[in-house]
C-alpha cells in the first residue's frame, strides 16, 4: 500500500472518530429522572456533567438498589428514551485560510486571508436509550443523526455485580472509556471549545490510526468500585480501529487502564485523583489489491501510548478539573513510513513525544446558573525528524461561557448557552507557516426530553 493511501486511510479514521466525539451533544438522560422520580440535580452538577451521586449511579449500572431497578416493575407506558438537540446561532473565524489570489483561478497562486462565517444552525440530534434489561444487566444505546450521516456513538451491554461484588462488572460493545473528565459530558459546545484536544491529538505527519482516548472504541471492559465508590478501577481491551465497525484496520488489540481514588477534604468535600494509560499498536502499511488497500489487512504494527493523571477538586461553589497527558508514537508511525523498509527513515528520525493538559473551572452561582472556563495546551517535546519545526503541532486554547437552566425537571431540561473559544496552532498556516488562530462564538438553546 502506498504511503499516501495509508495516510489517507488513517486521516479518514481520525476524522470520523473526532467528528463523532465533537458533533454529537453529550449525555443527560431525563428518562432516569422520570423512572425514579428524581430531579435532574440529583445526578448532575449541571447537566450533562455528573456529580458524585450521578457517578455512583452510573457505576452501579444505572441502579439505585431498589424495586424500581428492573424494567418489569415499571409502568407499561415507561420507555427509557431521551433525545437532545441544540438550535443555535454561531460565528466561526480563521485568520489564515488559503484562498486563490484571483477567485476561481486555480493558477493564480494562494494567499492567506481571514475567513468568517455566521448564521443560525442546528446540532446533530442525540438519541439515548439506557437502563436495565433485568436486575444487574444494564445497557446503553446512543445513535446520533446530523445533516450528512447517521451513526452509532455507543451501544453496549454490561453484566453488573458479578459474584455479587461491585468490584466485578463486565461490559461489551462500543463505549466511552472510563475517563471521569468525560468528553461525552462536556459542558462546552462550540466548534473550537467543544473538544478536549489532548484526547484526540496526533503529531503533524503521523499515520497513527488511533482516534484518541476521547473516542468510543469497540471492546470489553472490566470495571469495579468500592461500596462507597471512592475507589474505582477499569481495564478495557479494545480493537485497534478507533471504534470503526467492520474491522477496517489491523488485527491487534489495545489496552486502557484507569484508577481513581476519592478522599474527603475538611471543609471542602469529596476530591478525586486518578491515573490512566492507553497502550496500543497501529499498522504502518496494508496489503493491497491493484494498489488499493485491503481493509483489515493492516500490518507492520508499531506501538504507541498515552498516559497521565487527573484530579477533580471541589471548594464550595467552585470546582476544578485538572488533566495531564504524556504521549509517544513509534518512529515509523511518526514519519508515516512502512516498518518493512527501515532504510526509508530519514537521518535523525525518532518517535515523536509530547506533553499536554488542561484546567477547567466551574462556578455554580446557583442551581440554575453555572459559569465555565477552560485553558488547554499541547507542546511537542520531540519531533519525528529534524526537518519538522520544533513547535509544529503545539497549540493552546481557551474557552469562556455560561449555561442558564430555566427548566430542570424529571420530564425535560432546557439551557440557554453562550460561549466563546479561541485556539492558536503554532506554525499551522498553510502558506506562510505562521501561527493559525481560530475562534468560535455560540449562543443557543440546549434541550433534552
Amino acid at each position: 500500500m502506498g504511503i499516501a493511501a495509508m495516510k489517507r486511510m488513517g486521516t479518514q479514521l481520525l476524522v470520523m472518530a473526532s467528528l463523532m466525539a465533537i458533533a454529537r451533544p453529550a449525555q443527560a438522560i431525563t428518562a432516569f429522572a422520570r423512572k425514579y422520580g428524581l430531579p435532574c440535580s440529583a445526578c448532575h452538577e449541571a447537566w450533562p456533567k455528573l456529580n458524585n451521586f450521578g457517578q455512583t449511579f452510573k457505576d452501579n449500572g444505572y441502579q439505585l438498589g431498589n424495586d424500581r431497578d428492573a424494567p418489569v416493575y415499571q409502568q407499561p407506558g415507561y420507555w427509557p428514551i431521551m433525545f437532545r438537540i441544540t438550535p443555535q446561532w454561531h460565528r466561526e473565524s480563521n485568520n489564515r485560510v488559503a484562498i486563490d489570489k484571483v477567485a476561481g483561478d486555480a493558477k493564480s497562486g494562494l494567499v492567506e486571508s481571514t475567513v468568517t462565517s455566521s448564521g443560525f444552525d442546528l446540532s446533530s440530534i442525540d438519541i439515548v436509550t439506557a437502563g436495565t434489561l433485568a436486575k444487574n444487566i444494564s445497557f446503553f444505546v446512543q445513535p446520533f443523526i446530523n445533516a450528512n450521516s447517521t451513526a452509532i456513538a455507543q451501544g453496549w451491554v454490561r453484566l453488573d455485580n458479578l459474584a455479587k461484588s461491585p468490584w466485578l462488572n463486565l461490559k461489551m460493545g462500543k463505549f466511552e472509556l472510563d475517563l471521569p473528565i468525560s468528553q461525552e459530558r462536556s459542558l462546552a459546545l462550540s466548534n473550537t471549545g467543544g473538544s478536549y484536544y489532548n484526547y484526540f491529538f496526533t503529531p503533524n505527519g503521523d499515520s497513527n490510526v488511533f482516534g484518541g482516548i476521547g473516542g468510543n472504541p469497540l471492546g470489553v471492559e472490566l470495571m469495579g468500585h468500592s461500596d462507597s465508590d471512592h475507589s474505582r478501577y477499569s481495564v478495557a481491551v479494545v480493537s485497534s480501529n478507533s471504534g470503526s465497525p467492520g474491522l477496517p484496520t489491523n488485527q491487534t488489540y489495545d489496552v486502557f487502564t484507569n484508577l481513581t481514588q476519592s478522599f474527603e477534604l475538611p471543609h471542602a468535600g469529596l476530591q478525586k485523583v486518578g491515573v490512566y494509560g492507553y497502550f496500543g499498536e497501529s499498522p504502518t502499511f496494508f496489503q493491497t489489491r491493484n494498489g488499493a488497500p485491503i481493509l483489515g489487512t493492516g500490518t507492520g504494527n508499531r506501538s504507541f501510548y498515552r498516559a497521565g493523571a487527573y484530579g477533580l477538586w471541589y471548594f464550595g461553589k467552585f470546582d476544578f478539573s485538572t488533566f495531564y497527558m504524556h504521549g509517544q508514537d513509534n518512529v515509523f508511525l511518526g514519519n508515516s513510513l512502512p516498518a518493512n523498509d527501515p532504510t526509508k527513515l530519514p537521518l535523525g528520525a525518532a518517535g515523536p513525544t509530547w506533553n499536554g493538559g488542561f484546567v477547567e473551572a466551574h462556578y455554580d452561582y446557583n442551581p440554575r446558573l453555572i459559569l465555565i472556563g477552560r485553558y488547554e495546551l499541547i507542546g511537542m517535546s520531540r519531533q519525528a525528524n529534524p526537518s519538522i519545526p520544533k513547535d509544529a503541532g503545539d497549540l493552546d486554547t481557551w474557552t469562556l461561557g455560561y449555561r442558564w437552566y430555566p427548566i430542570m425537571n424529571p420530564r425535560a431540561g432546557l439551557a440557554w448557552v453562550q460561549e466563546f473559544s479561541r485556539i492558536t496552532r503554532a506554525g499551522a498556516a498553510p502558506v506562510s507557516n505562521k501561527d493559525d488562530i481560530s475562534n468560535s462564538y455560540l449562543m443557543g438553546f440546549d434541550f433534552d426530553f
